[in-house]
C-alpha cells in the first residue's frame, strides 16, 4: 500500500491551475499534452493530435474525481455492487464526458480560440469496440446511471483488441473486416500494470486431507494466463462521481522462451504468448467449431475469474470473515455469459477460503443477481460436459454437486415428479450431457429479472416456468431504460435546448419531468419550432450520409427507419415485403400520391448467419431497382447504412419520423431502440412486443401505430398448426411480392438467389411474417393518413417525448439498487489523492 507523504501535497497545489474547468484551463492542458504527450508543436500538430490532447486533458479532470470517488468507497465500507458483462457498447466518450463534467460550451470556446471546431474534433474519435448490440449498449447506459445516482459500483469486462467486426457492403453483400479500434490507442483508459491475476485452465482435481481428516479438493496442473487490468473512468452527470469500468487483457506468464529461441524454433518461442493473448483478442469468436466454443468459454471464465479475485481483494482490505461476504458485496450477472461465476465463487469460498459447502452456498445465493435478456432457445447458453470438464475440471465437479443437492430438494418438495426433476436439472442427458447455464444462474442467485413486463411474464409462464413455481420470490421485472445524457443531450442537443427553454433543466436528472411538455402540444409556436428542429436534424443526417455513403436523400420525405441487428425475428424482411408492396402500388396507381418516403435500414448480421446476410443483399437489390425507377423514385427510396453502431444511431435517431419495431410478439425481450426513438419524438410503428407495450401505456395509444398478433395469439396460432399458404391464398398482392422476389425481378443475374428464402416463408414462416402482413399494411395506411396532418403528427411527436420519462436508465438502476442490490448512494468526498486501485 503506498504511504501518505505530506510533502506530496505541494504537487497537487502546483497543478491546481492545470485542472481548471474554464476555456483557458483547457487550452493550457491541451498545450501541455500536445507537446509532452503527443510530442508535437504548433507546426506539426494534426487534427488527430488535437483530439488526443483534448481527450487526455479531460481524462486528467476525470481522474481527479475518480481518485476522490474510489477513496470515498475505500474509506466508507458499505455494500457495493459489481456488474459483470461480457460487452459494453460505449460508443464515443468525448462529448459524453464534456456534458457530464458540465464544460461542453467551455470546450467549444477553447477550441475556437485555437482555430478548431468541436464538431470536427469529435469526428476523430472511434467507437470503442467492446460490444455488439442491445446487451452492450444497455450495460453502458447502466454505468452512466450508476455514476449519476452516485452508487458505489464497479463494472468488469474484457478489453477486446478487436471489436466484433466492421461491416463493409460490396455489391450489396456484407463483408466483415477486423474492427481494429485500438490501432491508434484509447485515450480514456488507464493501464494498471501492477494489477495482474493468474487465471487457470485445464489440469486435474485431486484430494488432500487436513489434520482433522477433512477432505479438500484441489485443482492442480494445467496452464495459466495473466489478466491485466485497464481502467476506464465512467463519469456521473455533474456530480463529481466517477466510477470505474475495469477491463481485463490476457497476458502470457512468460512472453518469450529464450531457450527454445536459442535452439532455432522461433515460432514456438512466442507460441505461449500468442495462445494466451488470443483470449482477449476478439469479441465473440465464431463458435461453430469446437475450438471456437472452447475459446468463448475461456473468455467467459477468464474475465469472471479475474473479476472475482479483484472483488475478493477489495473485500479483504476491510474484512476477514467470508461468511459475511454477501453483506458487503452484490454481483449482477448481465445475461448468462458470466454464469460460470456461480461455481467459481463456490470454488474460491470452499477450496481457497475454507467455508463449509452449506455456508458458502448461502453466501453465493445472496451475492448474485441474474438478468435474463432473451426467450429465444438458441440464446440460452449450454456447454458440453466434456468440454467444460476438460477446460475447468473443478467447476464441473462443483456444478454436479450443486445439481445433486438441488435435485434432492426438488424430490423432497415434489415427491414422485421425475418429469420435473428432469426439466429443472442443470445437466441435460445425452451422449455428451449439456450443462444448462441459465438454470445455474437461477439456482445460484437470489434475484432473477426480465427486462420488460411482457418478457418477465414469458419467463415465468414459459421458459423458466418450473423455476418460477419453485422460487416465485426470486423473480422480478426491471424494464430496461436508456440514459438521456447520451440519447438526448448528446445526440440531439438542439431538442434538449428547446425542451429546457419551456420546462427548465430538471428533466436532465429526472426524466419524468418531461411530462411538463404535454401542455405545449397545443402551443402553435412550439409545434412550429419542433418541426423546424426535426427538419434541421434531417438536413444534418443528409449531409453526413452524402459524405459517408454518397446517398442523396429527399429532405421533404418521411424518414422511416429500422435500425437494429439483422435477425429473422426482428423481421427486417417484413419491412422489405411492404416496401415492394408499396412500390407496386405506386407503379400501378398514378393517382396514389402519398407523402414521399425514405426507408432507412441499418444493422449487422452475424458472420455465420446466412439468412440474415441474404436479407441485407435483398435490401440492396430492391433499392437498386426502386431508387432508379423514374415512376417511383421521387416518392419511394430505400437505403442501407453500413457499419451500424452507436455513432451511426446518434445521427439517425434524431432525424427519424417513423421508427419500426416489428418483431414477432413474444420474441423481443425489451428493446431499447424504441425508447431512444420515442425520446427523440419519432412515432413508433410496432407489434405488442417487448417494451413497445409499456411505451404505448406511457405515450397513449393514439400516439403510436400498433399492428399484428399479440404473444398469446402467436402461441395459439402456432399450437393450432400454422399454415402460411392460407394467408397467401387470400392476399394476391402479397403473393405477387413473393413471386417478384423469388423470380429474380430484383436480381436478374441470379434469379434463383432468393428462392430458398421465399420457400421458407411459404412452407414454414417461423416468425409469422405472412400472418401479420395484412395488419402491417393496414397500419401503414394509417401512417400515410396521419402524415397528411402535420400539426396533429407534431402533437403525437411531442407526446412521445413527454411520455418517455419512465424509460430512463436512472429509474431502472434505482429499482435494481433498492430491490435487488440493497445498495445506497455514496456521494463523493474530497480526499486528496490517497487512493487504492
Amino acid at each position: 500500500m503506498p504511504q501518505n507523504r505530506p510533502e506530496m501535497e505541494k504537487i497537487w497545489d502546483l497543478i491546481a491551475d492545470y485542472r481548471r474547468m474554464d476555456s483557458e484551463g483547457l487550452i493550457h492542458s491541451m498545450a501541455h499534452h500536445l507537446e509532452f504527450s503527443q510530442c508535437k508543436n504548433r507546426y506539426t500538430a494534426e487534427d488527430f493530435d488535437v483530439y488526443r490532447s483534448l481527450a487526455t486533458s479531460l481524462r486528467d479532470r476525470l481522474v481527479e474525481f475518480w481518485n476522490d470517488t474510489q477513496q470515498t468507497y475505500h474509506l466508507n465500507p458499505i455494500r457495493q455492487v459489481y456488474y459483470l458483462s461480457l460487452e459494453y457498447l460505449i460508443g464515443r466518450s468525448l462529448r459524453n464526458n464534456l456534458i457530464n463534467l458540465g464544460i461542453y460550451e467551455e470546450c467549444r470556446e477553447a477550441l475556437r480560440l485555437i482555430g478548431y471546431e468541436l464538431d470536427e474534433i469529435e469526428e476523430m474519435e472511434v467507437d470503442a469496440g467492446l460490444g455488439n448490440g442491445g446487451l452492450g449498449r444497455l450495460a453502458s447506459c447502466f454505468l452512466d446511471s450508476m455514476a449519476t445516482l452516485q452508487l458505489p459500483a464497479h463494472a468488469y469486462g474484457i478489453r477486446y483488441e478487436f471489436g466484433i467486426f466492421e461491416q463493409i457492403i460490396e455489391r450489396g453483400e456484407q463483408k466483415e473486416t477486423p474492427d481494429n479500434w485500438l490501432s491508434q490507442g484509447y485515450p480514456w483508459e488507464i493501464p494498471r500494470w501492477e494489477v495482474l491475476y493468474p487465471v487457470q485452465f485445464y489440469g486435474y482435481v485431486q484430494s488432500r486431507w487436513d489434520d482433522e481428516g477433512r477432505e479438500w479438493r484441489q485443482w492442480v496442473g494445467g496452464e495459466s494466463v495473466l489478466a491485466m487490468a485497464y481502467d476506464v473512468p465512467i463519469s456521473g452527470f455533474q456530480n463529481r462521481t466517477v466510477n470505474n469500468l475495469r477491463l481485463w487483457s490476457a497476458r502470457a506468464p512468460r512472453a518469450f522462451d529464450f531457450q527454445i529461441f536459442n535452439r532455432g524454433d522461433y515460432m514456438q518461442a512466442v507460441e505461449e504468448k500468442q495462445r494466451s493473448e488470443t483470449i482477449s483478442k476478439v469479441l465473440y469468436p465464431n463458435d461453430q467449431g469446437f475450438s471456437g466454443k472452447e475459446l468463448r468459454l475461456k473468455q467467459q471464465y477468464f474475465f469472471v475469474s479475474a473479476s472475482l479475485q479483484d472483488i475478493i481483494r477489495r473485500f479483504k482490505a476491510h474484512h476477514s470473515d467470508f461468511s459475511t461476504f454477501h453483506q458487503w458485496v452484490a454481483i449482477q450477472l448481465n445475461d448468462t455469459h458470466p454464469s460460470i461465476a456461480v461455481p467459481e465463487l463456490m470454488r474460491l469460498l470452499v477450496d481457497e477460503e475454507g467455508l463449509e459447502w452449506f455456508e458458502a452456498w448461502e453466501v453465493v445465493v445472496q451475492v448474485f443477481g441474474y438478468t435474463n435478456h432473451t426467450v429465444l432457445p438458441e440464446a440460452l447458453e449450454r456447454w458440453s460436459s466434456s468440454m467444460l470438464g476438460h477446460l475447468l475440471p473443478r467447476h464441473l465437479e462443483i456444478i454436479h454437486e450443486i445439481n445433486r443437492r438441488f435435485i434432492q430438494k426438488v424430490r423432497i418438495s415434489h415427491p414422485g415428479d421425475e418429469d420435473l426433476v428432469k426439466r429443472v436439472s442443470l445437466v441435460e442427458d445425452g451422449p455428451d450431457p449439456q450443462i444448462r447455464m441459465p438454470y445455474l444462474s437461477i439456482i445460484g442467485s437470489h434475484a432473477v429479472n426480465g427486462v420488460a413486463a411482457l418478457h418477465t411474464k414469458l419467463l415465468k409462464d414459459t421458459v423458466f416456468r418450473d423455476f418460477y413455481k419453485l422460487f416465485p420470490e426470486r423473480f422480478f421485472n426491471k424494464t430496461n431504460g436508456i440514459t438521456p445524457r447520451l440519447w438526448l443531450m448528446q445526440a440531439n442537443p438542439e431538442l434538449a435546448e428547446l425542451i429546457s427553454s419551456r420546462i427548465g433543466h430538471d428533466w436532465e436528472k429526472n426524466l419524468e419531468e418531461l411530462r411538463g411538455l404535454e401542455p405545449f402540444q397545443e402551443d402553435k409556436t412550439f409545434r412550429k419550432e419542433w418541426r423546424e428542429l426535426k427538419q434541421l436534424k434531417k438536413q444534418q443526417l443528409i449531409r453526413w450520409l452524402e459524405k459517408k455513403n454518397g446517398y442523396f436523400l429527399n429532405p421533404d420525405s418521411m424518414f422511416d427507419v429500422q435500425i437494429k441487428r439483422i435477425h429473422e425475428y426482428k423481421r427486417q424482411l417484413l419491412n422489405l415485403l411492404y416496401t415492394v408492396y408499396l412500390y407496386n402500388k405506386l407503379r400501378r396507381d398514378q393517382d396514389f400520391k402519398p407523402e414521399p418516403r425514405t426507408v432507412i435500414l441499418a444493422g449487422k448480421a452475424a458472420p455465420g448467419y446466412f439468412t440474415a446476410k441474404l436479407i441485407i443483399k435483398l435490401a440492396h437489390d430492391i433499392a437498386e431497382v426502386i431508387n432508379k425507377d423514374p415512376l417511383t423514385s421521387a416518392r419511394l427510396q430505400l437505403v442501407f447504412v453500413e457499419n451500424y453502431g452507436v455513432t451511426v444511431a446518434e445521427k439517425l435517431i434524431p432525424a427519424t419520423d417513423l421508427s419500426q419495431h416489428i418483431s414477432t410478439a413474444g420474441t423481443e425481450a425489451s428493446g431499447t431502440g424504441n425508447m431512444k426513438f420515442s425520446l427523440n419524438g419519432a412515432l413508433i410503428l410496432g407489434t405488442l412486443d417487448g417494451a413497445n407495450i409499456e411505451i404505448l401505456e406511457e405515450v397513449g395509444e393514439k400516439n403510436l401505430f400498433v399492428f399484428g398478433m399479440d404473444s398469446e395469439a402467436v402461441q395459439r396460432l402456432r399450437s393450432e398448426g400454422y399454415q402460411p399458404s392460407g394467408f397467401l391464398e387470400t392476399n394476391p398482392e402479397l403473393e405477387e411480392v413473393l413471386k417478384m422476389i423469388e423470380s429474380g425481378f430484383f436480381n436478374p443475374k441470379h434469379p434463383e438467389l432468393y428462392r430458398e428464402l421465399c420457400n421458407g416463408l411459404r412452407e414454414h414462416d417461423h416468425y409469422m411474417l405472412l400472418a401479420d402482413f395484412e395488419s402491417y399494411c393496414e397500419v401503414q395506411e394509417k401512417v400515410i393518413e396521419a402524415r397528411k396532418d402535420p400539426e396533429e403528427w407534431t402533437r403525437k411527436s411531442i407526446m412521445n417525448t413527454a411520455g418517455s420519462g419512465k424509460f430512463s436508465s436512472d429509474r431502472t438502476i434505482r429499482e435494481y439498487a433498492q430491490e435487488i442490490w440493497n445498495v445506497e448512494a455514496m456521494p463523493t468526498e474530497l480526499h486528496g489523492h490517497k487512493i487504492q486501485t
